[in-house]
């Protein structure tokens, strides 16, 4: 199974970036997750530039959403809301529509934040433009509050309570591919 991870933060210590680490590290075996770096690279949406080929960025970002079996998507709450390079990437990703590579694949989206709520609103905002895609988007949301408080040293999550809640839903997520998936411990 590979996972394509997203981080909706550009920041070279990004908690999102950090949250995805700690995913990674709950794998099972057999299963990866690819960070994709890209994000910085992917111009501004604009219709006139979206024609074939792709800018480089966008054809990048495209084949590596081709390529997974799911995504899971960690952002950052900017203003109450998603991160304008992480919707900008889902409206190149979501061309051209109906068709596009977002198209019925299982995704997951967490989220961290240095407020109290985890990136609550910016979790469920990004659910709501993904599932308009077409991407088959599960329901659970895993916030990481005090993100700048909630990573070992060693890179997984203090809170025992947030370790369970993310292996559960990459459980779910292993379980919307195939059959079910057994985590590591």
């Amino acid at each position: 199974m590979r996972i394509l991870g997203i981080s909706g933060s550009l920041r070279r210590d990004s908690h999102n970036t950090r949250l995805l680490r700690a995913a990674a590290q709950m794998l099972p075996p057999g299963a990866e997750l690819e960070l994709f770096d890209g994000l910085g690279s992917v111009p501004l949406y604009n219709e006139d530039t979206d024609i074939d080929p792709a800018p480089e960025g966008v054809e990048r970002l495209r084949s590596a959403i081709a390529r997974a079996d799911a995504l899971l998507i960690s952002t950052p709450e900017y203003n109450a809301s998603i991160p304008g390079v992480l919707k900008n990437a889902v409206d190149w990703a979501s061309r051209p529509f109906p068709d596009n590579v977002l198209r019925n694949k299982p995704v997951a989206v967490i989220g961290a934040s240095t407020g109290l709520f985890g990136a609550v609103w910016a979790q469920a905002e990004l659910r709501k433009a993904l599932r308009h895609t077409g991407a088959h988007v599960l329901d659970d949301e895993v916030p990481v509050g005090t993100a700048d408080q909630a990573f070992a040293p060693s890179g997984e999550l203090v809170d025992p309570e947030l370790n369970r809640r993310l292996a559960d839903l990459l459980g779910e997520l292993g379980r919307e591919l195939w059959a079910p998936v057994e985590l590591a411990s």
